[in-house]
């Protein structure tokens, strides 16, 4: 039965690391360049501000390279993953405010607790299973969103070309079995500060 599970967990991490990978683009966003509705340089930008505020986030702590997820999209700055205490959560939204072209930040980071496999497991399962219906459905453009989920609860950071897209990605996420809450985070076109001609 152990090894049975230690198995399922394996494979479902082999294939959480498979869907998307496609989708990193070059300058490493998580949004493909070709599908991204953002300008060029708002993607060069944006590019250059995570990878600005991960590196200062390393530096403060160099756990924060694999514990933070940080993603910027228009200058917006969304952040999620686990650390020890709240005082480390506020001098990271701390950090993101510093980053030079920020206009907002979203901070969704947890403070750990003891590590249960079993919920661990859950959570690969279901952002799989979300990459998965995303990949599926035809009226969605996976490639233009990010997925991360905790405690059953799913993260979504993108852009939507539509609001009816955005409604669609929300529900393919709300219909994914025990997930407790979504909290998305999917910004319309129309409300890129640059778009693409």
């Amino acid at each position: 039965m152990k090894n049975n599970l230690i198995l399922n967990f394996f494979i479902l991490l082999i294939l959480s690391g498979c869907v998307g990978t496609g989708s990193k683009g070059v300058f490493g966003t998580g949004v493909s360049i070709a599908l991204d509705p953002r300008s060029l340089g708002t993607q060069i930008d944006d590019s250059i501000m995570q990878k600005n505020l991960i590196t200062r986030l390393t530096l403060l702590d160099k756990k924060y390279f694999l514990s933070i997820n940080a993603k910027v999209l228009d200058g917006r700055i969304f952040l999620t993953g686990k650390v020890d205490n709240p005082e480390e959560k506020l001098q990271i939204t701390k950090s993101a405010w510093e980053t030079t072209g920020v206009r907002s930040v979203r901070n969704d980071i947890k403070i750990k607790e003891e590590f249960n496999f079993k919920s661990s497991a859950k959570d690969i399962l279901i952002t799989s299973q979300l990459r998965t219906a995303l990949v599926l459905n035809k009226n969605i453009k996976s490639a233009n969103y990010n997925i991360d989920t905790y405690k059953k609860k799913i993260f979504i950071y993108g852009i939507a070309n539509t609001s009816d897209e955005r409604k669609e990605v929300i529900n393919e996420a709300k219909q994914i079995l025990d997930v407790k809450d979504v909290v998305a985070s999917i910004l319309l076109v129309e409300d890129l500060r640059i778009q693409k001609d």
